[in-house]
């Protein structure tokens, strides 16, 4: 493991060649996290595991070859006290649950971007610089450790600073679409910013009212577009 101060290395693991060099795009661009491999089946991710000794794995669930969460155990028995951080499209309680009990550091639902994933690997190595560094005198010491250990979820009230009024527009806007909207799109058809209307759809999304899907161009960022969930 690196120290607590240096580089966090990252291992990318993901059946699909392109979301994988997606994935690793993102990472690269955060501070003190750097890509040290990537691998595209169970079997590859831990023979990497072995030769690369990363502090973070990225994980993604559906592999060809075995259960993403089937590697921990795995990882595990050979000794190796890397991080998991799962990346899936499996939005199962199941599997969440079963996530949770494999000691995962967080879960990320696909898709996502870089907005997505910047703010959760930067909580992580706050977090991860902590315990690497704590020293436990008594109680308090392991309260301030573990502190953070999980991401609040959100609840029924719309976060400071969204209104009643705008969600609603962009909820209308959501459900008279036909098909999926971008923000862009949705901003055009309120007459809200862009901005705005891009908060109020991740919104929607992280309180599963809505879904995303990533839109590739032949150039650039992928397009985040919106659809309603029935």
């Amino acid at each position: 493991m690196t120290e607590p101060t240096g580089t966090i290395d990252v291992l990318v693991v993901d059946d699909d060649f392109m979301v994988a060099r997606v994935h690793r795009a993102f990472v690269e661009r955060i501070p003190s996290f750097r890509v040290v491999g990537t691998a595209h089946t169970g079997e590859q991710a831990i023979k990497a595991v072995d030769e690369l000794r990363p502090d973070l794995v990225l994980l993604d669930l559906y592999l060809p070859d075995v259960f993403g969460l089937d590697v921990i155990p795995r990882l595990r028995t050979a000794g190796h006290d890397c991080d998991v951080l799962v990346i899936s499209a499996a939005r199962e309680a199941d599997a969440v649950r079963d996530a949770v009990r494999h000691g995962v550091v967080d879960y990320l639902l696909k898709p996502f971007d870089y907005e997505d994933l910047q703010p959760r690997l930067e909580r992580y190595a706050t977090r991860r610089g902590r315990l690497l560094t704590t020293v436990v005198r008594g109680q308090a010491d392991v309260d301030r450790a573990l502190a953070g250990a999980f991401a609040p979820t959100a609840g029924n009230a719309l976060p400071k600073g969204m209104s009643v009024e705008t969600a609603d527009l962009i909820e209308r806007a959501l459900r008279d679409a036909d098909g999926t909207l971008s923000a862009t799109e949705a901003a055009a058809a309120t007459g809200v910013s862009r901005v705005s209307a891009r908060r109020y759809l991740e919104y929607f999304h992280d309180t599963g009212h809505a879904d995303v899907a990533l839109r590739y161009g032949s150039a650039g960022r992928p397009e985040r577009r919106y659809s309603w969930r029935a």
